[in-house]
């Protein structure tokens, strides 16, 4: 069998493997990347946030995607019924990008991706992860070309950023039971033909139908839109009795005041899909010679578009930390990996927990508006999670949840006594 040897092995040409074999690529690091598919090719994932900025930055990617002129995200757009609430990204706390790109998947990490090529690393399309086994922290990864030729791959290290994939958590059973409640999602993309024109054209919203429900809109530039619903598994399932993901879905769209005359009855671009129960997690999100990226180790939920931030950071952190443990100096990867992920991602989890309780709803749709609360908010929603001078940060375990709670006792106050 033929045999390769690297330094680092990156599994997946996502944004996270993208951006770690970037950053390792730019400090002489000999990488090789391994994609089970062949691209372009579909993936959810379509809008973004601030941070991922700053690692296609870092990576050197940024140039490369920038030309490419994708839709603007300049903030986010909230409706429920009458009310609306917009965060704008440029009128945060503290500092960070002010701006990020909402995107079609396919186009965007075909880009990356020929970017990675022309900066001279060895990206594999269509090369599967067979089987792995470790000599201490050395690995030797089987893996099969679209040919069906095997060969083995010896790394000092790998990156997971295998995505939906999750190649190491199933080859190393290292899946574990996610804490969040099962929720479920149909997508699919439109020639938007009744597309407004100027902002409200292109501004990405998110349209509560119930508490728990809401419907995605996510323009592109190139004049398609991206258009999904999000809820619990049972109701999900419950838009259609035969199960027919495109019913489904025009039963959802049917359900939005705000979007009915734009979406209803337009042709669907391919048939819808189905993502059921996506919230995923980990036993460890790292072991000896490798670390998970990504969704390989945690996913939470779409509503607030944290998916490729979370993967963009752990892919750079994870090739920094092997740098830097390439050179002899000690790393602590429970802290300094796991530990600051865990950080990040407990906070996002308790956004996602408090949007399903509506107890983050009460917050964005009280009037007046409180101008430090939502500004404090908007740099969360922006993913600047590890800034713990916000104290939507620092105490978001509690913070929502009190604030909802006096807010709520406000309201009925003013109900009951309304002179």
């Amino acid at each position: 069998m033929l045999k390769e040897f690297v330094d680092v092995l990156v599994i997946g040409a996502g944004p996270s493997g993208c951006v770690s074999a970037c950053y390792l690529h730019n400090n002489n690091v000999k990488v090789k990347v391994v994609e089970k598919t062949k691209f372009p090719r579909l993936v959810v994932g379509e809008s973004l946030i601030p941070r991922v900025m700053d690692h296609f930055a870092e990576a050197g990617l940024f140039e490369a995607l920038d030309v490419m002129h994708f839709e603007k995200k300049l903030g986010a757009r909230f409706i429920r019924g009458e009310e609306i609430c917009i965060f704008d990204f440029s009128n945060k706390y503290g500092k960070g990008w002010d701006w990020t790109w909402q995107v079609p998947r396919a186009d965007f990490d075909h880009t990356m991706a020929q970017e990675v090529i022309r900066k001279g690393i060895d990206l594999e399309f269509e090369s599967e992860v067979v089987s792995l086994s470790f000599e201490g922290r050395k690995s030797i990864t089987v893996v099969k070309d679209a040919a069906g030729v095997s060969r083995e791959i010896h790394a000092n290290f790998i990156i997971d950023s295998s995505g939906y994939g999750r190649v190491l958590p199933r080859l190393l059973d290292l899946d574990t039971p996610s804490k969040l409640d099962p929720h479920s999602s149909i997508f699919t993309h439109v020639k938007d033909v009744n597309r407004p024109e100027g902002e409200e054209g292109t501004l990405i919203s998110f349209d509560i139908l119930e508490t728990e429900v809401w419907l995605w809109v996510i323009p592109f530039s190139n004049g398609n839109t991206s258009l999904g619903v999000v809820g619990p598994t049972s109701f999900i399932n419950s838009l259609s009795e035969n199960k027919d993901n495109r019913e489904a879905l025009n039963n959802a769209i049917k359900l939005s005041d705000y979007y009915v005359k734009r979406f209803g009855g337009v042709d669907f671009l391919f048939e819808p899909v189905k993502l059921e129960n996506y919230a995923r997690s980990v036993k460890s999100m790292y072991g000896d010679g490798f670390a998970l990226t990504g969704n390989s180790s945690e996913f939470l939920d779409p509503v607030f578009s944290s998916g490729v931030a979370f993967a963009t950071e752990s892919g750079m952190l994870a090739a920094k930390l092997y740098l830097k443990e390439s050179k002899g100096e000690a790393v602590n990867w429970e802290e300094d990996f796991t530990g600051y992920m865990r950080r990040g991602i407990g906070v996002f989890t308790t956004y996602v927990k408090e949007w399903y309780t509506g107890n983050l709803q009460t917050l964005f749709f009280h009037q007046p508006e409180n101008m430090d609360v939502k500004q404090k908010i908007c740099s969360v929603l922006a993913g600047y999670v590890w800034d713990e001078t916000n104290p939507f940060v620092k105490k978001h375990d509690n913070l929502i949840k009190n604030m909802a709670h006096v807010l709520k006792m406000e309201s009925e106050q003013k109900a009951e006594n309304p002179n």
